[in-house]
């Protein structure tokens, strides 16, 4: 591999209005649909494991559909693969960066290849559309491809100031064995996302998916073993979230924990891996993204026609199942009669149905997630006015109405706590000043948005709007690699900046090397 690669491009969407396009996607739906109920090792030290009790991954749109079979992972394969990372971290420490980026670039060019195949694994495992499973391939393929590049950049060191009689430098180095622990929603594109940055980084994995996308989790980890990762260097433990990634977290050998996850969840691995436990010689890194509660902004000077659709794309994209979704509205008094009517007509055009019919909106995770969500939506009758939907919908699988509510109160319980569903909370604003005072008013900050004409108000939510990633007069969802680094401020995580050009910078540390001139 060159030292030198073209400039960074995002991954191009697939066009599903291109009958060709759409006949390879199907395609693809019909081999994954072959393929259910296989088995998917666990693998440790470059070994395949499938000698333990077996959980399923289910399809929430038919829950009797079983996507994949997973062995059931134990504390001792846990001690066991992290004894092997760490037995591969010297070497690998060792192994030249650009050597380092050639694998994820092999492995972008092989799910490129394939990119059908990943994403219509997603829409059997975790209930995306067409486009949200494409846009989820794509983004993975943007993190393999743009990691790679940064890694030579870091490889070159970090700028000195010239000494004369010294020669300086300050190099990048990896910081050991760490935990991966990904989410379910992003299951490919923030999994080997973090995946790839560690690795390339120099240092050494245990994964720990998601149980409801353990499936897309395994054909990742089968990909990074057809490109040739060295045994040990990314070890794959799948099994209960608690009891394995305790045990991950509390190990002395543990360098690093990089999660994306809910706001509890976070908090709980920020604590335990601030404990320090006998033979532990370093203070572990926590890379965490976490919850929003996140809001739009819609002003009396705006298109109201276009922050209609903005508001329904990023409130019901993949059923308002990311951390990035909106789920607050927050209109201003002037406009916001008209707004909640074209909202509830722009609403109702939302389909609902089985993925692999690509709808608008799938199902829900799971059945203990509808369950929450249905319990949301009550508390919305009583703090506000149910706009449209609220209850479940037909079918065998986790299915939810979008549903939206008016007349919320700022500090009401829809207003306040994370839903991470398709429920829609609209807030109304006396003017530009409360409405930034709204939208601040959460313990989260991770995305926001704001559609207004008036150039002194965008001014000012560019400094005043309290989150990681700020968008104006546009949707708050849909970040690019590269393009937006995502992360977010407060009870949002530690503001990663994930795609961005200081992410790798979290997965080492710095080394300063100074040498005497004779």
């Amino acid at each position: 591999m060159a030292t030198t690669l073209s400039e960074f491009r995002n991954e191009p969407f697939t066009d599903f209005t291109n009958p060709s396009h759409r006949q390879a996607f199907e395609k693809a739906l019909r081999e994954i649909r072959a393929a259910q109920s296989q088995v998917h090792p666990m693998w440790i030290a470059g070994a395949e494991i499938v000698d333990r009790p077996l959980f399923d991954s289910i399809d929430p749109s038919d829950p009797m559909h079983v996507v994949g079979r997973h062995p059931t992972g134990t504390v001792e394969d846990v001690e066991r693969a992290i004894d092997a990372a760490t037995a591969a971290f010297p070497s690998w420490s060792r192994v030249p960066a650009q050597k380092r980026a050639g694998y994820l670039l092999e492995a972008a060019k092989r799910m490129r290849e394939r990119k059908h195949y990943y994403s219509a694994r997603m829409v059997y495992e975790v209930g995306k559309n067409f486009a949200e499973a494409d846009g989820d391939t794509a983004e993975a393929i943007d993190f393999l491809e743009f990691y790679a590049r940064e890694a030579l950049r870091y490889d070159g060191g970090a700028p000195v100031t010239p000494m004369p009689g010294e020669k300086n430098e300050c190099m990048y180095v990896p910081l050991g064995v760490g935990a991966v622990i990904p989410p379910w929603n992003f299951p490919l594109a923030i999994l080997a996302g973090m995946t790839a940055a560690a690795l390339v980084a120099g240092n050494t994995v245990i994964l720990k998916p998601a149980s409801d996308s353990a499936t897309i989790a395994a054909d990742f980890v089968k990909l990074m073993k057809e490109v040739g990762i060295p045994a040990g260097v990314l070890n794959y433990v799948p099994g209960p979230g608690g009891k394995l990634g305790d045990r991950l977290i509390s190990s002395p050998k543990i360098r690093f924990v990089a999660f994306t996850g809910s706001k509890e969840v976070g908090i709980g691995i920020h604590e335990k891996a601030a404990k320090v436990h006998p033979g532990q010689i370093w203070l572990k890194r926590t890379i965490l993204e976490m919850g929003g509660k996140d809001a739009i902004i819609i002003d009396r000077d705006c298109d109201v026609d276009t922050a209609v659709k903005g508001v329904v794309s990023a409130a019901f994209g993949y059923q308002g199942q990311k951390c990035s979704a909106c789920s607050r509205a927050i209109v201003d008094a002037g406009v916001y009669d008209r707004f909640v009517e074209k909202l509830k007509i722009e609403t109702e055009k939302v389909t609902v149905g089985p993925a692999e019919r690509n709808p608008s909106m799938g199902p829900v995770i799971n059945e203990r997630a509808r369950k929450t969500m249905l319990g949301y939506i009550e508390a919305g009758k009583k703090e506000g006015k149910l706009l449209t939907g609220g209850d479940a919908a037909p079918g065998p699988g986790w299915f939810l109405q979008p549903t939206v509510f008016i007349d919320i109160p700022a500090k009401g319980k829809l207003a306040q706590e994370e839903i991470f569903g398709p429920v829609l909370a609209v807030i109304k604003s006396k003017d530009f000043d409360d409405a930034l005072a709204i939208a601040n008013n959460t313990e989260f900050g991770l995305t926001g948005a704001v559609y207004t004409n008036d150039e002194a108000k965008l001014a000012r939510a560019r400094e005043e709007f309290f989150v990681g990633n700020l968008y104006l007069n546009r949707k708050c969802t849909g970040a690019l690699v590269g393009c937006h680094p995502f992360g977010g401020f407060n009870m949002s995580g530690t503001d990663s900046k994930a795609g961005g050009r200081d992410y790798l910078g979290l997965f080492m540390q710095a080394k300063s090397v100074s040498r005497k001139l004779s």
